[in-house]
C-alpha cells in the first residue's frame, strides 16, 4: 500500500506516494536531486526549476548509463576469467582422473 512521502527539493515540498518499504530509498533519492538541482543552479537564482530539473535529470540519467556500461564489462571480464578457472580446473581434475 502507498503511503504519502514529503520530499523537500529546493525549498519546495512535494508529497510522493510510495509503499513504506521504499521510504528510505525515496528520501535518500530526493537528497540526492535536490543536491544536483542546486550545484546546477549555483549562483543564478533566475534559472527556471524546469531548467533546472531537466539538466539534472540528464546529469542522472547519464551517471545510470555509464554505470551500466562499466557493469557490463566488468560482468563479461568476470564471466571470461570463470570460464578460465573452470576451464583449468576441468584440466586438472582430467589429469588427476586419468592417472
Amino acid at each position: 500500500m502507498s503511503e504519502p512521502v514529503s520530499v523537500r527539493i529546493l525549498d519546495r515540498e512535494y508529497l510522493v506516494g510510495c509503499p513504506p518499504e521504499e521510504r528510505d530509498g525515496l528520501l535518500a533519492a530526493a537528497k540526492l536531486l535536490d543536491a544536483r538541482m542546486r550545484e546546477i543552479r549555483g549562483n543564478n537564482r533566475m534559472a527556471g526549476i524546469d531548467r533546472i530539473a531537466v539538466l539534472a535529470a540528464l546529469n542522472l540519467a547519464s551517471e545510470l548509463l555509464d554505470n551500466r556500461s562499466t557493469d557490463g564489462e566488468r560482468d563479461r571480464e568476470l564471466r571470461r576469467g570463470l570460464a578460465e578457472l573452470n576451464r583449468k580446473l576441468d584440466g586438472l581434475l582430467e589429469s588427476e582422473s586419468a592417472r
